[in-house]
């Protein structure tokens, strides 16, 4: 039998086939299967797996990952451990291989200028090392990881930890945690998580061991929900969560924002790895109608810790408390060597 709404198959001996997108994590976990297909994994939100694996392990089940690369992502990764793992079974295929597409239509989209030569390559000779096409940031964090911005970057105590959230309601809600030292911003910690209330969310932050700051929201926090009459804003401090509420500016306005931030941030690549993985894969939606990228960002898995850093970022003359340069860095010396 055939379920159109659920795209769902069900045959006669009791076998299911069920087509799911792994952006609703909520309609994964509540499935039993024995396998699973991952097509496109690369632009999939890795914490689809996550999440499944547990159920496979259960049945004995298997998994199938199947991409075109997308930079060194975590498809990518996956790909890596496939090969080194005896338990895994990895294979590489390009045009060369399948011959699925005439060798002189690649040739009148490199001659046209259709393509570029890495896209050529990423798309028909499965190579990693373009990136994502159309990334926002993923050019300015390679700069990052060679001045080695991304490394151990450690709670400091004695200065504040403030806090950048996106607020979700059925996606996710993630928050940045990071201190402000100097004329540097230092990313120390991240926390997501999805279909949670703001209880569990003030919970989360007062377990961590830090002095907090400011807790940045963006200004649709205002916004009454339905059912309580309140605000989130109220609700939250009710919480003991005092938000101060991001600046309201276009997207990309917010994004123009973040790259001219990202040369004084800093991140700890252990505990942001999510965070890190998010905001490499944020990009541009693509028209393929148009052959041209939209003016908006890919509303996908990496979008929210993506927009939690927009609203750092556009805040940080509050948590600086409208100090210059010169001020911020008399602050910290005073604070590493005291005063005078």
């Amino acid at each position: 039998s055939m379920n159109s709404q659920e795209m769902k198959i069900t045959f006669i001996n009791g076998s299911i086939l069920q087509l799911i997108g792994s952006d609703n994590i909520d309609s994964i976990v509540g499935t039993n299967p024995y396998g699973c297909v991952f097509s496109e994994y690369a632009i999939q939100d890795p914490k689809a797996y996550h999440f499944i694996r547990p159920i496979l392990a259960a049945n004995e089940g298997w998994a199938l990952f199947i991409s075109t690369p997308r930079g060194k992502n975590h498809f990518w990764e996956l790909y890596q451990i496939a090969l080194k793992h005896p338990d895994w079974f990895a294979y590489k295929l390009t045009l060369d291989d399948t011959q699925h597409i005439p060798y002189r239509e690649i040739e009148k989209e490199r001659s046209e200028g259709l393509m570029s030569e890495d896209l050529i390559q990423q798309e028909y000779y499965t190579s990693f090392t373009m990136g994502v096409e159309g990334a926002y940031y993923a050019k300015y964090l390679d700069k990052m990881r060679i001045n080695s911005q991304i490394g151990q970057v450690p709670y400091e105590v004695g200065f504040k930890v403030h806090t950048a959230w996106d607020l979700g309601v059925r996606d996710s809600t993630t928050i940045i945690f990071f201190q402000v030292i100097g004329q540097a911003v230092r990313i120390i910690d991240c926390y997501e998580n999805s279909k949670e209330g703001l209880e569990h969310y003030a919970k989360i932050i007062a377990q961590k061991p830090y002095i907090y700051g400011k807790h940045i929201a963006p200004h649709d926090i205002k916004v009454k929900e339905f059912g309580s009459g309140m605000t989130r804003i109220e609700k939250a401090k009710q919480l003991g969560i005092k938000f101060t509420v991001a600046p309201s500016l276009l997207i990309e306005d917010g994004i123009e924002s973040v790259r001219s931030a990202l040369s004084k941030i800093w991140i700890d690549e252990v505990k942001c790895v999510s965070f890190i993985k998010a905001i490499e894969n944020y990009r541009q939606e693509f028209d393929s109608m148009k052959r041209t990228y939209k003016r908006f960002p890919l509303h996908n898995w990496a979008s929210h810790y993506a927009d939690s850093l927009r609203y750092l970022c556009i805040s940080l003359p509050k948590v600086r408390d409208g100090l210059s340069a010169e001020d911020l860095d008399k602050r910290y010396r005073d604070a590493v060597y005291g005063d005078g």
